[in-house]
């Protein structure tokens, strides 16, 4: 029986369409929606040429208080592109539990996440945007297919050029 889900979502480009399948899932289970967004760490390039900009001190702070910031404004920016996408009193809404925004590695975030919030089923899609070409699955899905100890619903993306070969 699913009860809970986490929706795994890197905000790209096909975000909407796998939500659409997320929302759908949650609506047929009357289950609650964890919807969760991974940002990656900086690199220690970005952090060195920040550092040289705005030197050790202000470095410090920003990842003090910056980052947290940042990551709530995601958070925000999320919630009310659901509700616009949605439409304010949208039941579908209600579904929806939380909106994380953490900040990690996506497939140890994800994972960590699901089994936090004890979910039933992860949804997810079958890989980003911009994965290579030719990819049948993306670094993150597949991780977390691996390592899961939840069913994992993998939305097949079609790109365009796919889609030209034989949609």
């Amino acid at each position: 029986m699913v009860r809970s889900m986490l929706y795994a979502t890197d905000l790209g480009l096909y975000a909407p369409f796998v939500m659409q399948h997320a929302l759908a899932l949650a609506r047929t289970f009357n289950a609650g929606l964890y919807v969760v967004h991974v940002v990656e760490p900086m690199g220690l390039f970005a952090e060195s040429v920040l550092q040289s900009y705005l030197g050790e001190e202000a470095l410090q702070e920003l990842y003090g208080k910056g980052v947290h910031a940042f990551l709530e404004g995601i958070e925000q920016r999320m919630l009310d592109g659901f509700r616009e996408e949605l439409g304010e009193g949208h039941s579908d809404l209600s579904l929806i539990r939380t909106v994380r925004v953490v900040q990690g590695e996506p497939a140890s975030v994800i994972l960590e996440q699901a089994h936090k919030l004890e979910v039933d089923l992860l949804v997810l899609g079958r890989h980003s945007a911009s994965a290579q070409e030719g990819a049948s699955i993306g670094r993150t899905a597949a991780r977390v297919l691996q390592s899961s100890g939840v069913p994992v619903y993998l939305v097949p993306i079609m790109s365009k050029a796919l889609c030209q070969k034989g949609c």
